[in-house]
């Protein structure tokens, strides 16, 4: 299992894409901070860019890894090796190598600019939402044999969390306007990781006008610690459960 997940992350590491993530991250990030005049405007614009291209990129680069690499799988599978054994080495090693790369492009400038708080809740959610984004991958991979396919489930999923779900939001806030809708709005935005990474960053800065319905009320219900521990653990679940879905039909499914 440590062989195969060494393997598939040089493999990754390698890859030009990844690099190219890395350095494109990188300059952002050094950019972002060096423009901004504090560290808390500078964690602001960081995040926006982060929710957007971090999921966008593992998600995408995931899906097609996993597909091009059916004859390398199918190859695993003809050896002694434990399916399970398989699929968490492929999982473990397109995370650690996405964590990784977030981590050299983006942890350096935020631990130097901005206050250490703040940059350790937005390095935490980013290294969760490359392995959250890899697992949806894996998820929709298993799915369906069809390339196609299955990179439109991604490109689908990753247009739902980013820009249809606020979307979603706001219609159901005006139909039920009239309603007492807290509670189920907290429980709403626990079906977004992206919703959670947002709302858990700026709880800790003063932006609360930028935190949205969802999050104004979940900074109600859970402004306290208590909140980044169960922000966190949502976010967690979302890593787990997906890949826990896909090892699952992996383990069954006949390829």
């Amino acid at each position: 299992m440590k062989k195969i997940t060494r393997f598939v992350l040089t493999d990754i590491l390698r890859n030009r894409i990844v690099i190219a993530y890395a350095v494109l991250m990188a300059v952002l990030s050094w950019t972002v901070f060096n423009m901004e005049d504090t560290g808390s405007k500078g964690v602001l614009t960081l995040l926006n860019i982060v929710l957007l291209v971090v999921p966008l990129v593992s998600v995408l680069f995931s899906t097609i890894y996993i597909y091009n690499s059916a004859e390398f799988i199918e190859l695993l599978l003809s050896q002694p090796v434990k399916r399970p054994q398989i699929w968490l080495s492929l999982f473990g090693g397109l995370s650690i190598s996405f964590i990784i790369a977030f981590a050299l492009a983006v942890g350096l400038p935020l631990f130097l600019y901005a206050d250490f708080h703040q940059a350790v809740i937005l390095f935490a959610t980013g290294c969760l939402l490359s392995a959250i984004f890899v697992a949806l991958a894996f998820l929709a991979a298993i799915m369906s044999r069809d390339k196609a396919k299955g990179v439109g489930v991604s490109i689908l999923l990753w247009l739902y969390f980013a820009l249809l779900f606020d979307g979603l939001v706001l219609f159901l806030m005006f139909q039920f306007a009239d309603y007492p809708i807290e509670k189920p709005m907290v429980l709403l935005s626990a079906t977004s990781p992206l919703d959670l990474a947002r709302i858990l960053n700026l709880m800790q800065i003063d932006a609360s006008a930028m935190m949205g319905y969802t999050g104004a009320i979940f900074k109600n219900y859970f402004g306290s610690g208590w909140g980044v521990i169960l922000s966190f653990g949502l976010l967690l679940a979302w890593a787990l459960v997906p890949f826990w879905i896909s090892l699952r039909i992996f383990k069954r499914k006949d390829l």
